[in-house]
């Protein structure tokens, strides 16, 4: 048996007295505040940058850091959940999350924050294989739209909803209010989860793999680490902290492969992506995914920087998008269904293409009406990809796979929402840097504000080169059939 869809295995073989939906709000909850955090800072970096005295390379470190720490343990903990019950692992990521939460709004400086930051993200990366798992075990195929739908539509709104929040609060409140007002809710799920989460999962405790775990996190953190370090300092790719953090990453991500394509039990079976849809799928969300982290940073600096909006008025330009990123996705589930994955992935990758063409031409002129535009336009494009992409990426593999194919999309997830705001954020920091220094009075703010717009308009630039590659990558796809076994 594969030790890791023994944890898919039900505790018990009746779960028809369980009640269901009480246990689906209970995970709702918790994802939501979880996943909500991801961007909830954004719109606070302005604010951040000055009460903290950090720079953007710096500040982006509270999204990054967040995120890549989620992405090195959803593999980690889709061996946790076979060592613990789901009320454990539930209950305790939410404790953890809420530790850093409380410790992010009681920090003194930044360093503290940052502590308190991934803290909330290991209770995130804890809970997050949890969910997934138990909405396996609880519905059986013929019910588990409806319920990966709803799980669907947190994943998509919260991280979209997230500056927009953070805008209002911000208008009348200071930036660590945006952890005292979520503290409350996260207690809730705790509680919550207390009277109505049940055990629903198989304890196996299979064997760890320990230098599978550190090879993933090397990889990753490194990887991440030196894109994030591009933008700091002089010498961009000759300075040796960013080379030297990117060729370690590299090597360990090589050797996790290896590892894990020749051991029997393996943390992430990557045999996976022999499957040619799985690898295709894998591709186009990546690439959503650093285009939706990273925009979700950049507009609000634009906006706040570069046009002068405040907090509050920035959030709420990317309000319509935001509810459009998350009610569509249950949409496009349903229309996949009916008509397959290129009816709506290959216009999907089209209008992302033209969006982001569109961002490259973004000025200090550009009106909110316009960036609503703009930014409801690439949600509809993202909302096309993502769920019909990941949806005909897991239909292809096998029954067996389906555990590491749903780690693997959860893990690349995070790590591509990371990697894209590092990258993104350094083109933007250096090009920025390079317009102030040929600018013949570089403390003027008419000038930071142009050199603001200019090292957005070069991070969207690249932004569009990639969303071209997704768009090529589209004509390629096609309907998955599951084999069996």
């Amino acid at each position: 048996m594969n030790p890791t869809s023994a944890a898919l295995e039900p505790a018990n073989n009746n779960l028809e007295n369980i009640k269901r939906l009480p246990i689906l709000i209970t995970l709702i909850i918790g994802a939501f505040f979880s996943i909500l955090n991801e961007t909830l800072l954004n719109i606070a970096f302005v604010d951040l940058m000055a009460d903290l005295n950090v720079t953007y390379t710096t500040v982006q470190w509270l999204s990054t850091s967040y995120m890549l720490v989620v992405g090195i343990l959803i593999p980690v903990s889709a061996l946790l959940v076979q060592w613990f019950t789901t009320r454990q692992m539930f209950i305790g990521a939410m404790t953890l999350f809420s530790i850093g939460t409380l410790v992010c709004a009681l920090s003194p400086e930044f360093s503290v924050l940052l502590i308190g930051r991934i803290i909330q993200a290991l209770g995130t990366g804890l809970m997050l294989p949890v969910m997934m798992n138990t909405i396996l075990v609880l519905y059986p195929p013929e019910k588990r739209g409806a319920a990966m739908g709803s799980i669907g539509l947190v994943i998509m709104f919260a991280p979209a909803i997230g500056p927009t929040l953070s805008g209002l609060i911000l208008e009348s409140l200071h930036w660590r209010w945006l952890f005292f007002l979520v503290l409350p809710f996260a207690i809730f799920s705790i509680l919550f989860a207390i009277v109505y989460l049940k055990n629903v999962t198989k304890i196996t405790k299979p064997k760890v793999d320990v230098l599978s775990i550190l090879l993933s996190t090397v990889a990753f953190g490194g990887i991440v680490f030196g894109f994030s370090s591009l933008g700091e300092g002089a010498g961009g790719w000759s300075n040796p902290r960013v080379y030297v953090a990117v060729i370690a990453g590299s090597i360990s991500l090589v050797l996790f492969i290896v590892r894990q394509l020749v051991s029997k039990s393996p943390m992430l079976d990557l045999r996976a992506f022999k499957t040619p849809m799985f690898s295709f799928g894998t591709v186009l969300i990546i690439i959503v995914m650093m285009s939706l982290f990273s925009t979700l940073l950049l507009l609000p600096i634009l906006m706040q920087s570069g046009l002068g909006l405040t907090a509050a008025a920035a959030g709420l330009v990317l309000l319509p998008g935001g509810v459009l990123n998350g009610f569509l996705s249950p949409v496009t589930g349903k229309l996949f269904d009916k008509y397959g994955p290129r009816a709506l992935v290959i216009p999907g990758s089209a209008i992302l293409v033209i969006v982001m063409w569109a961002f490259t031409q973004i000025s200090l002129d550009t009106s909110t009406s316009m960036i609503i535009l703009l930014h409801c336009t690439m949600s509809i494009a993202m909302s096309m990809i993502m769920m019909p992409a990941q949806t005909n990426a897991l239909n292809g593999l096998a029954p067996s796979y389906y555990p590491h194919g749903s780690a693997i999309l959860n893990t690349l997830q995070q790590v591509s929402g990371a990697l894209g705001i590092a990258f993104f954020v350094s083109i933007m920091s250096s090009s920025k840097n390079s317009y102030l220094a040929d600018s013949a009075d570089p403390t003027s703010p008419l000038e930071v504000a142009n050199s603001i717009g200019v090292g957005i308009n070069s991070a969207f630039t690249i932004g569009m080169v990639f969303a071209i590659i997704a768009l090529v990558m589209s004509f390629f796809i096609r309907r998955s059939v599951a084999p069996k076994g």
